[in-house]
């Protein structure tokens, strides 16, 4: 067993002591803010300890058996909002009606698993009704970032040949736009309906939700050959789980403890790129 601890800044001092924890045969450095214990003196009692501490010393601590490459995958599939941008953009979108507090605490319980989400997902576009549908570009313009170590990751995996899937609960507006801007391979997400350059309160077609988001991951895979455990699939909310579920790898990014406590890799603290040394 092998435990990956890595943070946003170079404090040697604290890997050192949380790697000290695990009593490793050795210690590998992957990066100035990150290493590889390896062999540690694993046990279920002394995993919440290492995990307490990391979580005080602000370091994401990945147990894995043995050494994961990326030449492993295949695919990498991707949630969009909170996980491969820092907004929810139904909640942004509903700020231009002046209904942020009330869409965004509809979204926040169905990330956390506690509403169905296709009809939170209606009663959040609802609200929309009559909105200009300029409100997205400027949405996309203002407000729309990439989360931290998106690119980076991405480059990195582009490189090693895998494809990319990203697959959203949220909007093709904004799913197809960064489609382009990121070289991403596959996209699918909801459409907004846009009559006379409205929107509708409507959504054309069928909900991606958790069951269509596994459906996704598994058509893509099967398009591409490969068999889901080499896929990557990353995710933040409650409705991410079950295309999680079926992957080689899952990631919590910046995620619902629902969501981390049922993933293979937890990413609290440092970027996307942190994936970038579990799997070396």
């Amino acid at each position: 067993m092998n435990l990956i601890l890595q943070g946003l800044d170079g404090d040697s001092a604290r890997l050192e002591r949380i790697a000290a924890l695990a009593a490793p045969t050795s210690i590998t450095r992957l990066g100035p803010n990150a290493v590889r214990c390896e062999q540690i003196a694993y046990s279920p009692a002394l995993r919440p300890t290492i995990e307490v501490a990391a979580q005080a010393a602000q370091l994401d601590a990945t147990y894995m058996m043995g050494q994961r490459e990326l030449a492993e995958f295949k695919l990498v599939a991707m949630d969009m909002d909170s996980t491969l941008i820092t907004i929810e953009c139904i909640d942004e979108i509903a700020d231009m009606q002046g209904l942020k507090p009330q869409v965004a605490a509809i979204t926040e319980a169905a990330m956390r698993g506690e509403l169905d989400f296709a009809a939170s997902l209606k009663q959040r576009v609802a609200l929309l009704e009559g909105l200009d549908a300029s409100a997205l570009q400027r949405v996309y313009d203002e407000r729309l970032k990439l989360s931290p170590g998106a690119e980076t990751m991405l480059a990195a995996v582009q490189k090693a040949g895998l494809k990319t899937l990203l697959v959203s609960g949220g909007f093709t507006f904004f799913t197809e736009r960064l489609k382009e801007r990121l070289g991403l391979d596959y996209t699918h997400a909801n459409a907004l309906e846009i009559v006379d350059g409205k929107l509708t309160g409507k959504v054309l077609g069928g909900i991606v939700d958790a069951e269509e988001k596994q459906r996704t991951v598994e058509r893509v895979c099967k398009e591409m050959g490969i068999s889901p455990s080499e896929a990557i699939v990353m995710g933040d909310g409650a409705n991410d789980l079950k295309m999680m579920g079926i992957a080689g790898l899952s990631v919590a990014f910046r995620a619902k403890p629902v969501v981390r406590s049922q993933a293979d890799v937890a990413l609290n603290f440092v970027g996307l790129d942190g994936l970038l040394n579990v799997l070396t």
